[in-house]
C-alpha cells in the first residue's frame, strides 16, 4: 500500500510543480511521478537533513513540492539556459 501511496502522492507534487514552472504541456503523468518522488527525496535532503522518514504531513508535502520545483529549476536550467 505503501508503493501505491508514493505514486499518488508524486504524481500530485509533481503535477503542482510543473503547474507552477509552466511545464505542464511537457510532461505526462509518469514524468509528474518521477518529479514528484525526486523532488520529495531533494526536498527531504535539503530541508529535513536526509530524513524523510515523517509519514505524510502538510509539512512533508511542501518540503516535497519545493523540492520538485528546485529539480524543475535545474532541469530548465540545463535544458535551455534560463528558468522560467
Amino acid at each position: 500500500m505503501g508503493i501505491i501511496l508514493w505514486l499518488i502522492v508524486g504524481g500530485i507534487i509533481g503535477w503542482l510543480a510543473s503547474m507552477v514552472m509552466r511545464t505542464d504541456a511537457q510532461q505526462g503523468i509518469l514524468l509528474n511521478i518521477v518529479v514528484g518522488i525526486v523532488g520529495a527525496f531533494i526536498g527531504g535532503l535539503i530541508f529535513s537533513g536526509g530524513s524523510i522518514n515523517d509519514g505524510l504531513t502538510l509539512y512533508s508535502f511542501l518540503v516535497s513540492l519545493v523540492g520538485a520545483i528546485i529539480l524543475l529549476a535545474i532541469v530548465n536550467l540545463v535544458r535551455r539556459g534560463s528558468v522560467r
